[in-house]
């Protein structure tokens, strides 16, 4: 049975998945997915997709269960994307910069049963598989060679890619677009990452809003660089496929792969963090690079006004959107272009199909220019923390009823999202960023919790107390620093002890979370009256969020 409905172009896709079966049927040779100069069109990137479904329902996967997707960017990553969905199953992207030790708290956190992975992380993953008891089954990309070697526990099957794509068809499972599609982890203020759960609803409702307000369209050519485990890394796949565009995929090593990549494939629309933008700016751009060029989009933390400028000159002819997100909302706001030059520093207005206000701790609606906390409600609204309805319960909050539209004695009662981000509203609506409430630190783009890195660094031995905290950076946003005391293992020379702690922290950290600064002190770090090491008064000296 087919899992591609009778869709046409008048009738709205409501499931994730629906948005590449609706593509198939609409546009079907048109190309969907461009990697490394080879092309798939849509009908064939649907008819992998129906494959991959149906051979993950016939692994006896549960309705709701965990799909965790290790991989680069390459074909089997989209195809597996909208497969596990349209298996009834939840997805759960990994950034694949993240380490085997973070991999396995997702695995564990996430109770996934499915692992997709290519061979070699698989290997690098096999010290820590045997701490997922869920996990079920392995799917390897890289065909039946290196299966034999794979190191998988006991209990645990492991399958080629080809092998599950090779199953007969399966009858397509009832979704409905209010159940879990997709789980983004992130970083939370408690040091490990943690789950935000996404609904079909969410996750289609985003693409619709984003593609509007952004003008996509089937002629264009979309240049993913975000990693698909970021929500506008994998905007870039759900705001294509609404409209039928091309989307290139590129694991970049340099930025100058990305401009070639851009004059080669001639790409439209780019969307990318302050800290790529700055590298490419520092670069001479290749003939062709800016040349169909039709807009770039920017996420992930503040542009600077300098690098702003410098895109404008390099790509005159297209058009800059200046947006704002969080994981929890997807995204919640945009500057449009031509109000670019008037309010360079603005986070802009709400997206299509959202309300965000600026709120007191009362739940009132601030004055003009006073800070106030920023809100979201609307159909991008997450469904919560995975398996943390405390934490969910702090940050999902009801509406507040004085905000509601008058409906005599009724009014239902409606979920927003409490961002944790001090805005102000000017006196024409446009709002501008302050500062965070909490102690996340937004580095390159990414959340980043202190406790984590926090943790890595004692792991090391050499450190008895440590507190991780930010300084504003002009090229990373934030950089992180980390304030030590050196425990007796160290041997007292900064200079060999720093080369040693950064050793340690490059085996278990990400390049984006490792600290830019080690300051070792000469005494205990400060303490609460409580007895924590105390990080608001150390940054109060030293620094700041």
């Amino acid at each position: 049975m087919s899992y591609a409905p009778h869709l046409t172009s008048a009738i709205p896709p409501v499931l994730l998945h629906q948005l590449p079966q609706r593509a198939a049927v609409c546009w079907p040779t048109r190309t969907a997915l461009t990697v490394e100069g080879q092309h798939l069109s849509y009908a064939d990137l649907q008819a992998q997709i129906e494959r991959c479904a149906a051979g993950l329902q016939q692994l006896g996967l549960e309705r709701g269960a965990r799909v965790v997707l290790y991989l680069d960017k390459r074909v089997e990553t989209v195809v597996a994307s909208f497969a596990a969905p349209a298996a009834g199953a939840v997805l759960v992207p990994v950034n694949p910069l993240l380490k085997p030790t973070q991999v396995a708290h997702i695995l564990q956190d996430a109770g996934a049963q499915v692992l997709i992975t290519s061979a070699a992380r698989l290997a690098s993953l096999a010290p820590v598989l045997g701490d997922c008891p869920d996990l079920r089954h392995v799917l390897c990309c890289d065909g039946d060679a290196p299966l034999a070697q794979a190191p998988v526990p006991a209990g645990m099957a492991l399958h080629a890619w080809h092998g599950v794509l090779a199953s007969g068809p399966a009858a397509a499972p009832t979704v409905l677009d209010g159940d879990v599609a997709m789980i983004f982890y992130t970083s939370g203020s408690t040091g490990l990452p943690k789950g935000v759960v996404l609904s079909h609803r969410n996750l289609v409702a985003g693409a619709t809003s984003v593609a509007s307000y952004l003008g996509n369209h089937a002629e264009d050519t979309l240049l993913a660089v975000l990693p698909l485990s970021f929500d506008a890394g994998f905007s870039q796949l759900t705001t294509a496929f609404l409209v039928g565009a091309r989307v290139v995929l590129l694991n970049y090593l340099l930025p100058r792969d990305v401009l070639q990549t851009m004059a080669r494939e001639r790409v439209t629309c780019l969307t990318a963090v302050p800290p790529l933008y700055m590298q490419l700016t520092a670069l001479d751009w290749p003939d062709g690079a800016a040349q169909h060029l039709r807009y770039w989009a920017n996420t992930g933390g503040r542009m600077p006004r300098a690098t702003l400028q410098r895109m404008r000159a390099l790509a005159p002819g297209a058009l800059p959107y200046l947006m704002y997100g969080l994981t929890e909302a997807f995204r919640s706001t945009y500057l449009p272009p031509d109000e670019v030059d008037r309010r360079p520093d603005s986070i802009g207005r709400a997206i299509p199909n959202a309300d965000v206000r600026v709120l007191r701790e009362d739940g009132t609606e601030c004055a003009v220019d006073e800070p106030g906390e920023l809100v979201h409600r609307g159909a991008l609204v997450a469904q919560g923390y995975w398996r943390r309805p405390d934490e969910t319960a702090r940050r999902f909050k009801p509406w507040p009823a004085a905000l509601l539209a008058a409906t005599g004695d009724w009014a239902a009662p409606e979920r927003a999202v409490f961002s944790g981000d001090t805005v102000r509203r000017d006196a024409e609506g446009f709002l501008y960023f302050v500062g965070r409430r909490d102690e996340m630190i937004k580095t390159s783009g990414y959340r980043v919790s202190p406790t984590e890195v926090e943790e890595v660094l004692y792991a090391s031995g050499l450190v008895a107390e440590a507190l991780v905290y930010a300084k504003p950076d002009e090229a990373l946003g934030s950089a992180i620093c980390a304030a030590l005391w050196a425990s007796p293992a160290a041997s007292g020379q900064a200079a060999q002890d720093d080369a040693a702690l950064m050793a340690h922290c490059r085996q278990h950290l990400p390049v984006f979370m490792l600290p830019r600064v080690l300051q070792w002190v000469d005494k205990p770090l400060p303490r609460s009256p409580n007895g924590k090491l105390d990080r608001q008064r150390w940054m109060q000296d030293h620094g700041s969020l």
